[in-house]
């Protein structure tokens, strides 16, 4: 038996091999609508898990919205560009002006 990974990733490949097959005739319109309904209840569903995260701190057990630790420290760094700053799990990058 195959395990099959649930997980955001796997969602997104789903979708765009049904716009792919929407696009060779491959998928009918009512399947491809099926499909969207469900995995935007999936992406809902994910939402809502996010917000419970960060509303109470607690971590993800199903795996599909892959968890990453914040790094407690910040950078900034030059660029050829501008200024790349890093805090916590946010990263912004500011052209020069």
């Amino acid at each position: 038996m195959t395990t099959q990974i649930n997980d955001i990733s796997a969602l997104r490949d789903v979708l765009f091999e049904t716009l792919r097959g929407l696009k060779d005739d491959s998928v009918s319109p009512e399947k491809a609508r099926a499909i969207n309904e469900t995995g935007q209840t999936i992406i809902n569903s994910a939402k809502l898990e996010v917000e419970f995260i960060k509303a109470t701190g607690a971590r993800s057990e199903t795996g599909f919205v892959q968890l990453v630790e914040n790094p407690a420290k910040s950078s900034v760094t030059a660029t050829p560009t501008g200024t790349k700053i890093v805090d916590g799990g946010s990263t912004v990058h500011r052209l020069r002006g």
